[in-house]
């Protein structure tokens, strides 16, 4: 049974809300855990504030101590924690090995980014330090269990904040193990806390009155939410990091075997489950453009596609779930409907599980085009005349997290690079791709103006600006304040 880590020591759940979490490889049951009770949520609160004054007061160079004893462990558990992605998450163990090797080494990135973005800087009279907000809020997504909850949690700490953290409740031993890394590595008692539970459970957190703030993976919808439901708190901080309805250009390229690699990372890859994937192929409608849709389709008839523990290994294993699955079929029948031609249907590959065919499917005629993140291996293909309209396209949506142009003209990627609104722009590079030495974030549904990646440290604390001197001096008066 998963239990909580609730100021430091490990406890079962006393709701009433017990689950289990599925392989979606296999559609078997793997993980019992039982939610956490508001009762709970309360005690893990009270354990984050309890905390905060003296860990907030331990030196940096103590918290970076821990911070790099963790990753010392992490990395010693790294198959520990892989297998736990594979199983619950449903990827391919190459792929989980990777999300695994990230969480140790976003200790040493988050260390350099708050040294650049937060050191206090200038001296009296006028001086600039920073400060941890408090008690933060985490929830994290299924579909990066330890990586992205983790590129929250380490900043945080770092900065001084106490946490209290809530896993998604499709994986919740990844956050199990990171907590006992954490453990491990001297991390004072109630600094972190860590509640499983569902959507009852994150509701309670999200919302405590005495957290200070919350920093949310996820999607747009529930993001949509929070915003709303945070302003009415502007003492509290939000940082949302959340989906997008990407859209990667191929444009006037002669190495199409290379742009086919690139499209099939970008739309396929996690099993079209990352939030950076491409959802929108926008092409010339012209002989180069079809050519690009024929290699393409024979490419994905060539991916490997099944379960986690396949052998050979396959590119692509399950979304999270046999409802997921469900979902993406009925989003391209919808599609099909209202006029849009599949060129590579998406198909359940096997049933009770979240295993499917990756899809590709021509909207260009579709009437009354939806703009929504479709989060699974469901690539839409748009056509248009001119580069002009392909921009326009591209910019055709109210997210703006990622977008990406395939091309060797370069003057092309200068105007796609001005003219395109999203948060990460990559040029003959897979959209999947992104660096941890930079920011991570979108405009629109995407986030709030707070990205994640090594501008965390900014959401992680607030400055201070503070005018300074050791002698009570008032300087040179005004007129006036001291009549004669």
């Amino acid at each position: 049974m998963i239990e909580n880590f609730i100021s430091g020591d490990w406890e079962e759940g006393a709701s009433e809300r017990s689950q289990l979490s599925v392989d979606p490889s296999t559609g078997k049951e793997r993980t019992a855990w039982q939610a956490a009770s508001s009762e709970q949520v309360d005690k893990a609160v009270a354990a984050a504030r309890g905390t905060f004054a003296e860990w907030s007061n331990t030196s940096l160079q103590e918290r970076e101590s821990i911070l790099q004893r963790y990753a010392e462990i992490v990395s010693e558990h790294e198959d520990q924690i892989a297998a736990a992605i594979q199983s619950e998450a449903g990827k391919p163990l190459w792929e989980a090995r990777q999300e695994a090797k990230a969480v140790a080494g976003k200790v040493a990135l988050s260390i350099k980014a708050y040294a650049q973005r937060c050191a206090s800087f200038g001296s009296a009279p006028s001086r600039v330090s920073f400060r941890p907000h408090g008690v933060l809020a985490v929830l994290g997504p299924f579909n990066f269990p330890a990586h992205l909850p983790n590129g929250h949690i380490v900043p945080a700490l770092l900065a001084g904040n106490t946490i209290v953290f809530k896993p998604s409740e499709r994986v919740p031993l990844a956050a199990q193990l990171m907590g006992k890394c954490w453990e491990q590595a001297g991390l004072p008692k109630g600094v972190l806390n860590i509640v499983q539970g569902d959507g009852e459970t994150g509701a309670a957190l999200a919302e405590h009155e005495q957290i200070d703030g919350l920093l949310f993976t996820g999607g747009s919808k529930l993001g949509e939410h929070f915003r709303k439901r945070y302003a009415e708190h502007p003492d509290k901080i939000l940082a949302l990091e959340l989906g997008g309805n990407n859209p990667l250009v191929v444009w006037d390229s002669s190495d199409v075997e290379t742009a086919i690699d690139l499209i099939l990372q970008s739309a396929y890859v996690t099993a079209g489950q990352r939030c950076t994937c491409a959802r929108r192929l926008i092409i010339p409608d012209n002989s180069f453009g079809q050519s690009v849709i024929d290699q393409l389709s024979a490419a994905i008839d060539e991916i490997r596609v099944g379960s986690a523990y396949a052998s050979p290994e396959v590119f692509m294993g399950p979304v999270i779930s046999p409802d997921t699955a469900l979902s993406l079929i009925e989003k391209q029948t919808e599609f099909t409907d209202k006029g849009a031609n599949p060129i590579r249907s998406c198909r359940i590959l096997e049933e009770n599980t979240g295993l499917v065919s990756p899809g590709l499917i021509d909207v260009t005629e579709l009437r009354d085009l939806p703009d929504e993140e479709i989060f699974g291996p469901l690539l839409q293909v748009k056509r248009v005349s001119t580069f002009e309209e392909a921009v326009s396209e591209a910019n055709n949506t109210n997210y703006g997290l990622a977008a990406g142009l395939i091309s060797q003209d370069q003057e092309l990627y200068k105007t796609f690079h001005r003219e395109v609104r999203a948060g990460i722009i990559n040029w003959n590079k897979p959209l999947t791709g992104a660096s941890g030495a930079a920011p991570f974030g979108g405009i629109g549904l995407s986030g709030n103006h707070r990205p994640s990646g090594f501008f965390a440290a900014d959401y992680c604390s607030y400055a201070v600006a503070s005018l300074e001197s050791s002698e009570i001096e008032a300087g040179a008066l005004p007129p006036g304040l001291r009549p004669a």
